[in-house]
């Protein structure tokens, strides 16, 4: 089974969660956009609907297949955001932000009533890390920004590259017009003291790590796709 298709089981599973007259929060990224197609084809069999996009990506892809959207601000309140991850750890903490649309996904999923996450089981680790941790930077001060990220990681002991993330010949820019750093720190023992230490930052907008905020994660394989809950 390659990739793709554990993407599309995870999805399908996904669907189960999903109930007619809900409020959606719809994630960003290449699982998230197979969820996108297979609810597509609910909405067009009858099923009731509305969805708020956590990126420009996933906005242009429900109004391609006929997912009705609104804004979060019409809909403030979700009812379940369903999105991918780049890593998931066994206690639900996630790595977000691959795709550079951390912030508006952490903003939806906060808005939830529940978040479900969807992955391949290459994004399930034992310990955040591997997968550089995305940091969303406004781009006034950046360089002091960055240096005052390097610095926190220093007393966290965390070592390691920050790279400003570029696109084609430019700087990547979000969405919401700001920059990404990529932080190669490798293994994060303690995601709870990063995530405070950079949300202490003023030049930091918002970081990829996403703790205790995923209620379930749907992780498929081979075998099939099993169901992870987040422990209370």
């Amino acid at each position: 089974m390659d990739a793709r298709q554990m993407k599309i089981n995870a999805a399908q599973a996904a669907l189960g969660h999903v109930e007619d007259g809900m409020r959606l929060g719809i994630g960003t990224g290449s699982t998230a956009e197979e969820f996108v197609r297979l609810l597509a084809e609910k909405v067009a069999g009858g099923l009731r609907v509305e969805g708020v996009p956590t990126s420009e990506r996933t906005a242009r892809l429900c109004v391609e297949l006929g997912v009705p959207l609104k804004s979060l601000d019409e809909l403030p309140e979700l009812d379940l955001t369903i999105d991918g991850a780049d890593e998931v750890d066994g206690q639900l903490c996630l790595i977000k932000g691959g795709g550079g649309a951390l912030l508006r996904e952490k903003i939806v999923a906060s808005a939830s009533a529940r978040m479900l996450v969807i992955a391949d089981e290459s994004k399930l680790v034992e310990t955040l890390g591997a997968f550089a941790l995305p940091i969303e930077v406004n781009p006034f001060g950046q360089a002091s920004t960055r240096i005052a990220i390097e610095k926190t990681a220093s007393r966290l002991g965390l070592t390691g590259e920050l790279k400003l993330r570029q696109s084609g010949d430019g700087i990547f820019t979000t969405d919401g017009g700001h920059y990404i750093f990529d932080a190669s720190f490798g293994r994060i023992p303690d995601a709870e003291a990063l995530s405070r230490e950079l949300n202490a930052i003023p030049g930091v907008v918002e970081h990829g790590l996403f703790i205790n905020m995923a209620a379930l994660a749907i992780i498929a394989g081979p075998a099939g796709a099993r169901t992870l809950q987040a422990k209370k």
